[in-house]
């Protein structure tokens, strides 16, 4: 998934227009875009929509931000929006991998309930939004087969550490948060699962979006968060892999194929070794999926 596109899940109309959006991915959100008197309204709204839209032709991928386990308010959310078979679930404030396993236990036992298919709901963690959470981001790897991909925030971290920003004024993350963002990033390569970026909150600037994009792209991150249609368009041009980069991975795979025993290659006056091999491989199957 390149793109992920939050929505209220309190809005209908909202909610249609995200189908069209273009998004890999919609985010229904029942936790921080609804307010607390608005919760089971939201959650109403929400398992309709899914229901409504599950077996619709070309849909983008369905997944739910419940609120998070302090907040009394997870099992309310899943017995809400399980039986409705979302994608996915987008947990917030995990706090590791026994965190997911509690998420991935509870979702188990709806499944049952509803007869649902044993393991066929997805998890996405948002693996940095409180303190406790930074030191246990090594943690996922091998939490739950459900456990799709990591993500991380700076808003809720922020508030938690008592900042006043969390960017500097050129629109650049703190060091805080740079460390937050390198933590998710090796944490979802530790778990094998994908590694999304994070929001790019001025959604009228594009350049700085595609700057965002490119730099999350070269570090290694295959996706981001979006909370704006307008930014999808962006997000998926920057991490849809290019016809010459996929050319260069073919090069590189059809190479080493050809040179079994080589540890490194030449092609074209630069030289290759392993690791660009992976790499390689890692783009084509991207490309695949």
């Amino acid at each position: 998934m390149r793109s992920l596109l939050f929505i209220p899940g309190d809005s209908p109309k909202k909610l249609d227009k995200g189908l069209g959006s273009g998004a890999d991915a919609l985010l229904l959100d029942l936790e921080d875009s609804i307010a607390p008197p608005s919760k089971a309204a939201a959650r109403a709204t929400t398992t309709a929509f899914l229901k409504e839209t599950r077996t619709a032709k070309d849909r983008p991928r369905l997944y739910v931000r419940i609120n998070g386990l302090a907040t009394g308010l997870t099992d309310d959310d899943l017995d809400a929006v399980v039986a409705a078979a979302p994608d996915g679930i987008m947990f917030p404030k995990a706090e590791g991998g026994a965190a997911v396993i509690h998420c991935d236990a509870k979702i188990t036992a709806r499944e049952a309930i509803a007869g649902l298919p044993d393991g066929g709901i997805d998890i996405i963690a948002i693996a940095t939004e409180t303190a406790k959470a930074l030191f246990l981001a090594g943690t996922y790897a091998g939490a739950s087969k459900r456990l799709k991909g990591l993500t991380w925030g700076a808003e809720d971290l922020s508030a938690e550490l008592g900042a006043e920003a969390n960017r500097d004024g050129d629109g650049n993350f703190l060091a805080p948060y740079q460390l937050a963002r390198s933590l998710c990033l090796a944490g979802a390569a530790a778990a094998q699962v994908q590694a999304i970026d994070t929001v790019y909150v001025d959604f009228r600037n594009e350049a700085g979006l595609r700057r965002e994009c490119e730099e999350a792209r070269r570090d290694g991150f295959t996706g981001k968060l979006a909370i704006h249609p307008a930014q999808v368009a962006v997000i998926n041009q920057v991490f849809t892999p290019t016809a010459d980069a996929i050319k260069r991975a073919e090069a590189v795979i059809a190479a080493f194929a050809a040179n079994p025993g080589a540890g490194t290659i030449g092609i074209g006056g630069v030289m290759y070794d392993r690791p660009h091999l992976e790499r390689a491989r890692q783009l084509l199957a991207r490309v695949k999926r």
